[in-house]
């Protein structure tokens, strides 16, 4: 899977989603979103002064692209990802992830732990600060939850290390743990409704 594709994909799940609020969601606003993912790879090549090219994505484009297009990407057991574009580098969002399988892996068996309680496709949410600079990003989590119920940051990092392992990374994705922002973007600025990438 290309970088590009596969750190959207991460941050998807990462992003893990609350509600929409009227947002819409089509197939051309989909479109749309995969021509502007086009064109950022296309700029990755091009020898311009960093920084020179900026590329608006709306919270429509792509969230209509998780809804069209992305399921592919997503792990088995991770969907219905949605994201809010809060402002001033603040993401929200939600995906419905199936515990079953993460829980029959980390259960110890105890009638008080956490994983043996849990189960079934839920919703999980995580609101944070998308910070990135110079090639660089950091994704700070302000607050979880499963259900609706808030969990600590550790129980967010079990299910993202579960559902992003891989071949050349058996142990997954660690949530705030900086990472090299792919096809030459140096940065992304979040606003309200709308996120600019730069390159």
């Amino acid at each position: 899977m290309p970088l590009l594709t596969r750190v959207g994909a991460l941050v998807g799940v990462v992003m893990l989603m609350t509600p929409l609020q009227a947002a819409s969601v089509s197939r051309q606003e989909a479109a749309a979103f995969s021509r502007k993912l086009d064109q950022i790879r296309g700029h990755a090549s091009d020898p311009r002064t960093p920084g020179a090219v900026r590329t608006p994505v709306s919270e429509s484009e792509l969230n209509s692209w998780f809804a069209f297009s992305a399921a592919p990407l997503f792990p088995a057991g991770v969907s219905a990802a949605q994201v809010t574009l809060v402002g001033n580098g603040r993401i929200s969002g939600q995906a419905i992830v199936d515990l079953d399988v993460i829980g029959k892996q980390k259960s110890s068996g105890g009638t008080f732990d956490l994983w043996n309680l849990l189960g079934g496709k839920v919703p999980v949410t995580v609101t944070g600060v998308l910070h990135t600079s110079n090639g660089v990003g950091t994704f700070a989590v302000d607050r979880a939850e499963l259900s609706g119920v808030p969990v600590p940051v550790s129980v967010l990092q079990q299910l993202i290390s579960y559902y992003s392992r891989s071949p050349r990374n058996p142990d997954g994705v660690e949530l705030e743990r900086a990472f090299p922002l792919p096809a030459a973007i140096r940065q992304i600025d979040v606003g309200a409704g709308q996120a600019v990438v730069v390159q």
